[in-house]
Parts: structure tokens; C-alpha cells; sequence
């Protein structure tokens, strides 16, 4: 098991501790390395580059310009079960239109579906714009963008 902090992306002040994971799983800290963006304490953090030093694995971030991107899209119910939601990326808007949510069951199955261009559901292909862990509604995000034909 390793530990995994998210660092604030200031060099000035030395790179200050957001938030630290003891024994966190490899596996967890991978998924953690594919998101583009980290939601904490109604926070969206948006990733600048990870780094190895094993044991410890280090996610920059610095708060995304956007604050308010979930504020008007459906509300998400907290669960237990490993969620990934799949949402229209809709550019100048703060609105991502909910298109489907997958349940996992495993870490792995998260880990590849984040790491994939593309998603193809009910015959429509999807193109990756980012992939979000939200840790306050306990959900991994992938936005994406309808491919023009689908399948």
C-alpha cells in the first residue's frame, strides 16, 4: 500500500498538502492519476501533473476555473457502489447533461473505462473530454462528446 497527496501547484510555498491517503491501493491511485479534474469539500481541483517518489505518489493541482459545473445538472445520490456517470461535455455552459450511469465492480473495470477515447452506449459513440473523481457524491464523471453518426 503507498500514500497519495494532492499538492497545491505553488512552488513559492513549497508545494502545500491538500489532502493525503495512507495505504492507499495501487490500483485507486491510478484511477486517481487518469482524472483531469479532483471534487473535495465543493471544491473542483483540476490536475497539473502527477509524480512518482514510491511509496508516495503526488497529484498537482490547482482549483479549476469553473467552480460551478454540477451546480445545475441533476442531483447525484450518494452510494456505496463504484459508479461511473457518462455526461455531455457542453462547452461555454455549466450545465452536462446526465446520459447514463454504469456500476462497477471492481476498481479495474473504473480504471479502463477512464482510460478510454471512446465509449459507444445505445449505438451512439462517445469521445472523452476529461474524467472526474467527485469524492463529495462519491462518483467517477467521464464527460464526453457525441460523435457525429454513432454507430
Amino acid at each position: 500500500m503507498s500514500r497519495l497527496e494532492y499538492r497545491l501547484l505553488d512552488e513559492t510555498k513549497n508545494f502545500p498538502l491538500r489532502y493525503y491517503y495512507d495505504d492507499m491501493d495501487a490500483i485507486e491511485i491510478a484511477i486517481r492519476f487518469v482524472c483531469d479534474y479532483f471534487v473535495k469539500d465543493g471544491i473542483t481541483h483540476e490536475k497539473t501533473s502527477c509524480a512518482a517518489e514510491p511509496p508516495t505518489y503526488k497529484i498537482y493541482v490547482q482549483e479549476a476555473q469553473q467552480q460551478d459545473w454540477l451546480e445545475n445538472s441533476p442531483p447525484i445520490k450518494a452510494s456505496n457502489k463504484l459508479r461511473v456517470e457518462l455526461r455531455q461535455y457542453v462547452e461555454n455552459t455549466a450545465y452536462f447533461p446526465l446520459i447514463n450511469t454504469f456500476e462497477m465492480t471492481n476498481n479495474i473495470e473504473i480504471l479502463l473505462f477512464l482510460q478510454s477515447d471512446y465509449v459507444y452506449w445505445l449505438g451512439q459513440e462517445w469521445q472523452k473530454s476529461s474524467a472526474e473523481i467527485d469524492e463529495d457524491s462519491k462518483i467517477y464523471v467521464y464527460y464526453a462528446v457525441p460523435v457525429s453518426g454513432g454507430l
